[in-house]
């Protein structure tokens, strides 16, 4: 597992959203995108026009617990799946378990996290995982 770097910049936040960006409009889906520090807070955000209004804040909690947890939410998404005790995530406190929430990673350490909201999870992850690698 990574070590916390130093904070996503601006400059490497609207790198990350304009390629999230570029992959929604790509594909027509309506989606939130939001780029948070490593201490989860946000740096960056954009909202497709006629996203979902919940999509605001699913995509900041995505991207809060890619980053406070140090793995992509799809983590906590299949532990839920499976049942028995990977139900205790949904006692743990700012996990969102579902797909669409990545760590960004610079220079091999968690500098932040991205989160997408306003399609499926598995498109939502198409989309942050497009942002994420614009910094590689």
């Amino acid at each position: 597992m990574s070590s916390y770097g130093i904070s996503v910049n601006l400059e490497q936040a609207k790198k990350v959203l304009d390629g999230a960006e570029t992959e929604a409009r790509k594909q027509g889906w309506n989606v939130c995108i939001a780029v948070v520090d490593i201490s989860g807070n946000l740096v960056a955000f954009l909202k497709i026009d006629d996203t979902q209004n919940a999509s605001v804040q699913v995509s900041q909690d995505k991207a809060r617990t890619a980053v406070l947890y140090k793995r992509p939410t799809k983590f906590f998404q299949d532990a839920v799946a499976a049942g028995g005790a990977g139900i205790r995530v949904m006692g743990m406190r700012d996990v969102c378990p579902a797909e669409g929430g990545i760590p960004l990673i610079a220079d091999g350490k968690i500098i932040g996290g991205v989160g997408v909201s306003g399609v499926n999870s598995d498109q939502d992850a198409m989309v942050a995982t497009a942002g994420a690698n614009m910094l590689t």
